[in-house]
């Protein structure tokens, strides 16, 4: 079996001046130095949409993406007690692709680090068949975690649980990825 664990990195925000970037090339930073990971990017910064959704080109990088990975980190900040527009832009605008897949989660924001996003996006998650992790990476009050470089001044109280989290993430992709091969998720209900 492979044991490459294709990642798909999905951005929350699409905010100018946003500090998803900078908690977002932490995670990218420490995924680096694992083994066994091929990492691609989602970020709606660099796709366009409308109203109506994504546009066709963008449309087509988010179902290839999505379509390919084995498991889903999704790094979060909290709006006003809710996700980003963009973000559910992302998840609505492919369906199937999200099935039997585990999604984890890097939130962030004020006081509560971006639980209350993450609570919301397990019932959209649970709603399109993806399994989200329970052990999930909180950042309360993130811009006092990191330095005006984007380095974490306590890496190792940060590490600890991206680390627990991921390798859990791993548990579930390989486990479903084998289960997916085994037999198709949408046929076992037919």
């Amino acid at each position: 079996m492979n044991k490459t664990l294709r990642l798909a990195l999905i951005y929350g925000s699409a905010r100018e001046g946003r500090f998803c970037d900078t908690v977002a090339n932490w995670v990218l930073s420490e995924l680096s130095a694992l083994k066994g990971l091929e990492i691609v990017t989602i970020d709606p910064a660099q796709l366009q949409f409308s109203a109506a959704g994504p546009d066709p080109a963008s449309q087509e990088i988010i179902a290839d993406r999505v379509g390919r990975a084995d498991a889903f980190l999704v790094v979060t900040p909290e709006y006003n007690h809710g996700y980003p527009a963009p973000l559910k832009a992302i998840i609505d605008s492919v369906s199937k692709q999200w099935q039997a897949k585990p999604v984890g989660f890097v939130s962030y924001g004020g006081i509560s680090g971006g639980l209350r996003a993450v609570e919301q996006l397990r019932q959209v998650f649970a709603e399109l068949h993806a399994v989200t992790i329970r052990d999930t990476v909180s950042l309360a009050h993130a811009w006092a975690l990191f330095d005006s470089t984007g380095n974490p001044m306590r890496p190792g109280q940060l590490n600890g649980p991206l680390f627990i989290m991921l390798e859990r993430l791993r548990w579930w992709a390989d486990t479903l990825r084998a289960a997916r091969k085994d037999s198709v998720y949408d046929e076992r209900a037919a």
